[in-house]
C-alpha cells in the first residue's frame, strides 16, 4: 500500500464537543499533510450518543485514510472535574476506534509535543500551532485550533520517530527559513529557546507573574 519509508500517522486532540484530528505522512525526515478536521458534536446532546457519534465518525477517518499509528495527547489538569472526566470518556472512545482498527497507539504530554515542535518546553500554544504552520509549508494556521494541536501531536509522533538530533535540525531549518522572511514569531522562539538555560535563575518572578505576563502577552519574553 505505502512505500516501507513512509508511515502515515493520525494526529487526535481528544475532546467531546469538539475533537481535532490531522493525518500526515512521514518520509524519511518529510513531512506533508494529507488531511486534517475536526468532529464536533452538539450541547445538550446526551454524552453518550455523542460519543457514539464521535466513534463512528472516527472510526470512518481511519477507513478513508489508512494511517499506521495514532498519536493522541494526553490529559492535562482542569480544575473543572467534568470536564475532565467528559474528556477523558471521549479519549477512550477514541483510542478503541483505533484499537479496534488495529493502529499502534502512542501517547504524548503536551510538554513532550512543545518540546518536539519548538525545541522548547515552555512554548506558548501559538507558537506551537504557528510551527505547525511553518513545518508543514502551509499557508495559515489550520482552524479550529482543536485541527492544529492535533496535527502538532502527530508531528510530535513523527520526530519521535526520527530521533532528536534530526528533529532538531528540521525544527532549525524551519525557523532559520522564516527567521530571513523577518517572521517576529519566529524569532521570538528563537531567543525563548537560547535564553531557556537561564529562564530557571531569573529571580523576583513567581510562577503566577509569569503565567500572568505571559497571557497578557504571549510572545513577549520575561526578563
Amino acid at each position: 500500500m505505502y512505500n516501507d519509508c513512509i508511515m502515515r500517522i493520525l494526529g487526535i486532540d481528544p475532546g467531546y464537543a469538539l475533537m481535532g484530528f490531522g493525518v500526515l505522512d512521514r518520509n524519511g525526515n518529510k513531512l506533508k499533510i494529507v488531511d486534517y478536521g475536526s468532529i464536533s458534536t452538539e450541547a445538550g446532546t446526551p454524552l453518550p450518543n455523542r460519543l457514539k457519534y464521535i466513534y463512528s465518525t472516527l472510526m470512518d477517518v481511519i477507513e478513508e485514510y489508512r494511517p499506521e499509528v495514532a498519536a493522541i495527547e494526553e490529559l492535562f489538569y482542569n480544575n473543572n472535574a467534568k470536564t475532565v472526566i467528559n474528556v477523558g470518556q471521549a479519549r477512550g472512545v477514541a483510542i478503541l476506534a483505533c484499537v479496534n482498527s488495529g493502529l499502534e497507539i502512542a501517547e504524548y504530554t503536551p510538554l513532550q509535543i512543545k518540546q518536539a515542535l519548538t525545541g522548547y518546553g515552555r512554548a506558548d500554544k501559538k507558537q506551537v500551532q504557528e510551527m505547525v504552520k511553518v513545518l508543514l509549508n502551509l499557508k495559515a494556521v489550520p482552524k479550529p485550533d482543536d485541527t492544529a494541536d492535533a496535527i502538532a501531536v502527530a508531528i510530535c509522533h513523527a520526530n519521535s520517530a526520527l530521533g532528536s538530533s534530526r528533529l532538531m535540525d528540521s525544527i532549525n531549518r524551519a525557523l532559520e527559513k522564516e527567521k530571513k522572511r523577518g517572521n517576529q514569531v519566529r524569532q521570538t522562539i528563537l531567543r525563548d529557546r537560547e535564553n531557556k538555560n537561564t529562564a530557571s535563575t531569573r529571580k523576583n518572578i513567581t510562577a503566577d507573574q509569569a503565567e500572568k505576563r505571559y497571557s497578557d502577552d504571549p510572545f513577549k519574553i520575561i526578563r
